[in-house]
């Protein structure tokens, strides 16, 4: 079944994978499941309690620094009731999204990994002038052989879903 979904996929990119350099089909993977991630976070997790989420633990935040600022024993015990309140909150919130989000996501997430996987192993992707210790950290997490200069399609992939991911959730307002 795997190999008839990585098919697909070959059919799908196989044009671009030929004609074009591996940094630009990674970057493409790495836009489209970054947009396809967000876009899928914020249809189905609730924004509205997020933010009121964020807006209540900067409120508790200010009011807990205020308190031991202070030292008051009986307002930082009724904080700490507080605190029990929001982690009740937060805890819903992630429940929310790891049950909805990533159940759904991280079968593609493996499924396109598995497949870029397949033509870029051990392909530098990008060469950087200098050996850069980020790219470095990458290889030594991945047992990569690449040298220090290149970032392959592991990193480079989650470089750019990540910027993807954190522009989107910026136009769109998200928490």
């Amino acid at each position: 079944m795997i190999e008839g979904i990585y098919i697909f996929l070959d059919d799908l990119f196989g044009p671009m994978i030929g004609a074009h350099h591996p940094m630009w089909v990674v970057t493409i993977a790495g836009i489209i499941l970054g947009a396809f991630f967000t876009l899928l976070n914020y249809v189905l997790v609730d924004q509205e309690k997020v933010k009121m989420l964020q807006k209540k633990s900067k409120e508790f935040q200010k009011k807990y620094k205020e308190a031991q600022a202070s030292k008051d024993e009986k307002k930082l015990r009724k904080l700490q009731q507080e605190q029990m309140e929001l982690m009740k909150l937060q805890s819903e919130v992630m429940k929310d999204t790891m049950l909805k989000v990533t159940l759904l996501t991280l079968p593609i997430f493996w499924i396109f990994f598995g497949w870029l996987r397949r033509w870029y192993v051990e392909v530098g992707i990008v060469k950087a002038p200098f050996n850069f210790f980020l790219f470095d950290w990458f290889h030594r997490f991945y047992h990569s052989g690449l040298p220090p200069s290149e970032l392959g399609y592991v990193g480079w992939y989650i470089l750019t879903s990540m910027i993807t991911g954190y522009v989107l959730r910026k136009l769109l307002d998200m928490g």
